[in-house]
């Protein structure tokens, strides 16, 4: 592993990059990106493996349960994960550590980061995509729910950023 890790990428060439595949995504798999619907096919696993009962009266989550976890937005995950280690290592940046607010202690960082994770995980949940899945894919297609969420997304992070920069200086 390098000593120094090599700079951060152009972010204009990083989004240049991010639109090409989704573009290849669109061609090849006939969908966008996506991160929440594995997450939800994982909960509803699971939850049908503890107790079949716990998914059965509800028809959305009995059927993902039947189905499983073979699914392409799973293996999107799965590759997401993989390609994403690969990637810190060979530039040196993979390392363990806890990120957050610079005035924040590391349990206000972890309870910050649980409370961030949840919200955005609900919401996410509530319009029916998450940042890659409604944000990207969704705008990419010229849905209006797309461009929606994404000023719903920015707007939350300005109003949220103002709440807590004083934990960032």
């Amino acid at each position: 592993m390098r000593n120094t890790p090599r700079p951060l990428w152009n972010p204009y060439v990083a989004g240049v990059i991010l639109g090409l595949g989704l573009l290849a995504t669109f061609l090849v798999t006939g969908n966008g990106y996506g991160v929440t619907g594995a997450t939800t096919r994982a909960t509803a696993v699971i939850a049908g493996a503890l107790d079949s009962n716990i998914v059965a009266p509800h028809s959305y989550l009995h059927g993902i349960f039947e189905a499983g976890l073979d699914s392409w937005i799973v293996w999107e995950v799965v590759g997401l994960a993989i390609g994403a280690l690969i990637g810190s290592v060979l530039a040196g940046r993979f390392k363990f550590q806890i990120d957050g607010p610079t005035q924040a202690g590391r349990s206000l960082r972890l309870v910050l980061a649980v409370i961030g994770g949840i919200a955005a995980g609900f919401g996410a949940r509530l319009a029916l995509g998450c940042t890659s899945g409604m944000g990207l894919s969704g705008s990419a297609t010229l849905a209006a729910a797309g461009f929606l969420f994404l000023i719903g997304f920015f707007i939350a992070g300005i109003v949220f950023g103002q709440l807590t920069k004083g934990l960032w200086k």
